[in-house]
């Protein structure tokens, strides 16, 4: 080996015992030497028994036992890995021995097509799986992780994440923009503008406005340099309607609504019933509850109820809430069935409260107001308990504008003393504040009217949706 590899016999000696480990140049003599392309070495074999090592627990030479059963379990690990490793990268070369007529080199970054994407579960399922020590062993010398596929599947995991775990959305976001900064070839810029799009939504799911912004600030002009080298491969809508759903959380329902006309006319991968659903959310922060409704109407034909229940109770939700901001009690009243069996098979507390919520707001719309009470008298406790400032401010004074309706001044008096917690909490504007402090002053005094009273409350809901929305003691 060292005659044909014109290596010292010292060092393949110290290689073979593990003592130490060939550089680039030793390896591509030593694969020379024998005959073997450096690229199954590198890409397959090294990267296999480097998962291998690290599913058993092995960190050192003479570490494996000799026992019949231990042999069994290193062949099927080492079956498995090889599996799960090896498969996609030797399809790569048979694929490239084809095309250069059984001559030429093997490449890694060939041009990229929809191809890729047969491989990328497996990869991805390994990859996902694995602690953060192994993602890091295989994405410093599996190559065949280096794929922009791979890292899309991460993408899209991270945003299904979201809705049960901003914590798990953020770990998968982080590791998609790993994965992105290792792929080669003329998609690079463009996939880890993708993966950045992704770290920002996972950072507002996260409560990170700032870093979202951030992140978007940064990966956005990655984006758009791509463009060049991505034959289609990429969902520009998925980026446009990202970037949507932060504006809207910045209170930018105008520039949201540009951005998802701009997605909607791009759309080829099945995005429309959340682009739709963002356009929803948009017109309702600038009062358009026929144009929310509208939106909702044609995403819902989009929505599998079977596969995407927690996305169909958003939509459904989201209609009956505008339906109650138009009073169309009537119509409101047929859908909240369906609202409420969504609530009650998803069984998650928080959807249940504000579809108690949306129950007690139609009561009062249809004139029954002892079933109006119970609910907002449970609504707002449960608001309270959980600490949820603005929800329990709004649920309080709608509260209390029906017991002025009934002359019970001092259950008004009752539930306005309950309001003082607020006032040290976080996420309410100063002008919310001041209409919080009006209607807490004037219940003291007895004070409060009926008229009063709904002004406070509509000036609220515009409030939570619009920051500079300015109070002046009077809420019109």
């Amino acid at each position: 080996m060292a005659a044909r590899s014109g290596l010292q016999e010292s060092s393949i000696s110290r290689f073979e015992n593990g003592k130490r480990a060939p550089s680039l140049e030793h390896w591509a003599k030593i694969c020379a030497a024998v005959g073997v392309p450096y690229a199954t070495v590198d890409a397959v074999l090294r990267p296999a028994i480097r998962k291998v090592l690290v599913l058993l627990g092995v960190t050192a030479p003479g570490m494996v036992g000799s026992a019949s059963s231990e042999a069994k379990d290193w062949t099927d690990e080492l079956m498995h890995s090889l599996s799960a490793i090896a498969r996609p990268t030797v399809s790569l070369v048979v694929e490239e021995v084809v095309l250069s007529g059984l001559g030429g080199s093997w490449r890694l970054d060939r041009p990229p097509s929809p191809a890729d994407r047969q491989d990328a579960p497996g990869l991805w399922a390994v990859l996902r799986d694995s602690s953060a020590a192994e993602r890091e062993l295989l994405l410093e010398e599996a190559r065949e992780y280096w794929s922009w596929a791979v890292c899309e599947l991460a993408c899209a995991e991270s945003v299904s994440a979201a809705s049960n775990s901003a914590e798990r959305a953020l770990e998968l976001a982080e590791l998609a923009v790993e994965i992105s900064r290792r792929v080669l070839g003329s998609l690079s810029l463009r996939v880890q503008g993708y993966a950045g799009v992704h770290l920002g939504n996972a950072r507002r799911v996260h409560g990170h406005l700032q870093g979202s912004e951030g992140a978007f600030r940064n990966a956005l002009p990655l984006w758009k340099a791509g463009a060049p080298g991505d034959p289609g491969l990429l969902n520009e809508a998925r980026v446009l309607g990202l970037e949507a759903t932060l504006r809207i959380e910045q209170r930018q329902p105008a520039r949201a609504l540009a951005l998802l006309a701009d997605a909607l006319e791009v759309d080829r991968h099945g995005e429309t019933k959340y682009l739709l659903i963002n356009r929803a959310r948009a017109l309702e922060l600038l009062g358009d509850y026929g144009g929310a409704i509208t939106a909702l109407r044609q995403a819902e034909p989009l929505i599998d109820g079977n596969l995407e229940p927690r996305l169909l109770f958003g939509s459904r939700f989201n209609l009956l809430s505008n339906l109650l901001h138009l009073g169309n009690f009537a119509e409101a009243e047929k859908l909240l069935q369906k609202v409420r069996a969504l609530a009650d098979r998803l069984g998650q507390d928080l959807d249940l409260v504000r579809t108690r919520w949306l129950e007690g707001w139609l009561a009062a719309g249809l004139g029954k107001r002892d079933e109006a009470i119970a609910a907002l008298e449970q609504v707002r406790e449960d608001f309270n308990a959980r600490e949820i400032p603005f929800d329990a401010a709004l649920a309080t004074l709608e509260l209390a504008t029906l017991y002025l309706e009934e002359g019970r001044s001092v259950e008004v008096r009752l539930v306005a003393s309950e309001l003082k917690w607020i006032f040290k909490a976080q996420g309410i504007e100063r002008e919310a504040l001041a209409a919080l402090r009006l209607f807490y002053q004037a219940a003291e005094q007895e004070a409060l009217t009926v008229e009063m009273a709904r002004r406070l409350v509509s000036f609220l809901y515009r409030a939570q949706h619009d920051p500079e929305l300015r109070f002046e003691g009077n809420p019109d």
